[in-house]
């Protein structure tokens, strides 16, 4: 049983208004020879394979199954699957190296969100007895949480429209962004809301993509010149009806920051805030000060692939450390409504 796991390969696929394909086969094929080529492992090498997509984007059951044949059909395979981003999927891999039952993990995650009307499609992710039967889409909540933050005074709109213009110019040295470019901040704001108080650049696009990370086990990961150790994963959640909680408050993610033992000194980290008012309430919640660099990838703002941008996230982590930019870096996931679930890990040069 190894206490040692560390990342040693990610790879990406652009972010598209829409990828051309129904099939995750597709687009997953050459994710999967980019990922391992960066690990220096060949498929038959790779213990276990896990996945997070979703039925319900894909419309149509058992999607993932469709998926696997991107892997081969010999030798046999160990597989799981998640129905959600596939940073979920990385933390169940995580924990099987964890356990001893994987020395190497690929973990991999895909959606095509340009297939319908993903404001509509996430309504399905709201309570199913009283919220989900009004049909908010996942702007109008988001414009909600925005709302109540903006009343409160923990953010403004110039705040906010600072963040898009940050990420889009960060995001024009990132080759799988679909958003990038320098924007003048009252130009930004002289733009017409698209869910008041939000604007069309305080929401990301809609994203077709997929993502792929490789783990491995403390021997094995010291093989390869370039890793991320990973110092701590952990993952909370809020409940699920807006009317339960305090929008403008991310508790879950500030207790995933402490059980993960986010640093002090972190250099980067990379968050996953489809919408910029979240961007300034997770920085809050973890405590990330003007040191930390937040984004440098330009985050979901500039693509955001369903089930694979908060894996994303942890890979952009990854990279800051496997290149040498930073000593420690933060990935972090979010799921549900309104920051609802939240993950974070903790990735260091040791």
């Amino acid at each position: 049983m190894s206490t040692e796991v560390a990342v040693i390969g990610f790879a990406q696929a652009p972010c598209l208004p829409s990828a051309g394909t129904t099939s995750g086969v597709e687009t997953l094929v050459p994710i999967f020879q980019r990922a391992l080529a960066a690990a220096g492992l060949d498929r038959r090498e790779v213990d276990f394979w896990c996945s997070g997509s979703s039925d319900y984007l894909a419309g149509r059951a058992f999607s993932f199954v469709n998926a696997v044949d991107a892997i081969g059909a010999y030798p046999p395979i160990c597989e799981s699957h998640v129905e959600m981003d596939a940073a979920w999927a990385f933390y169940e891999a995580y924990v099987k190296i964890l356990a001893g039952e994987a020395e190497t993990a690929l973990v991999y995650g895909f959606g095509k969100s340009s297939a319908g009307l993903l404001r509509r499609v996430l309504a399905l992710q709201l309570d199913p007895y009283v919220t989900a039967p009004l049909w908010p889409d996942s702007v109008s909540v988001a414009a909600l949480q925005a709302r109540f933050a903006l009343d409160a005074g923990i953010v403004t709109e110039r705040a906010m429209a600072e963040v898009a213009a940050r990420s889009r110019a960060d995001a024009a040295a990132n080759p799988y962004a679909q958003i990038s470019g320098v924007f003048k901040i009252d130009e930004l704001l002289d733009r017409p809301y698209l869910a008041d108080p939000l604007r069309a650049h305080d929401c990301a696009p809609v994203s077709d993509g997929a993502a792929a990370l490789v783990l491995a086990a403390g021997e094995r990961a010291r093989r390869q010149p370039r890793r991320a150790w990973i110092s701590g994963v952990a993952h909370r959640i809020d409940p699920q009806g807006l009317g339960e909680r305090d929008l403008t408050r991310v508790p879950s993610a500030t207790a995933a920051a402490e059980a993960a033992g986010l640093p002090g000194d972190l250099d980067v980290a990379e968050l996953h805030a489809p919408f910029t008012h979240q961007e300034l309430l997770l920085r809050a919640a973890l405590g990330l000060g003007d040191r930390v660099r937040i984004n440098p990838s330009g985050g979901a703002l500039c693509g955001n692939p369903m089930f694979s941008a908060g894996l994303a996230r942890i890979g952009a982590a990854a990279e800051q450390v496997m290149s040498g930019r930073a000593g420690k870096a933060a990935g972090h996931a979010t799921s549900g409504p309104a920051l609802q679930q939240n993950l974070v890990c903790v990735l260091e040069a040791k």
